[in-house]
């Protein structure tokens, strides 16, 4: 699930962030990935097992701005 993700994509995860927000834009990937919370802004990394244990879905840049 994961080989597909690409910078800039936009994860949403099962539990929301504090802020309340699900949703996370990819900032860098590599062993770990650097997110960016869409809601305050707060960044933060993840090794990849442990954000494909957390992730619900990947929207694409193409679709992003057609999601409700």
């Amino acid at each position: 699930m994961l080989t597909d993700l690409q910078v800039n994509d936009i994860v949403e995860l099962r539990k929301p962030h504090p802020c309340g927000s699900r949703r996370w834009r990819v900032v860098r990937l590599g062993a770990d990935i650097r997110l960016e919370c869409l809601g305050c802004g707060r960044r933060t990394m993840l090794p990849r097992r442990e954000l494909a244990r957390r992730i619900k879905k990947i929207i694409p840049p193409d679709v992003q701005g057609h999601s409700p």
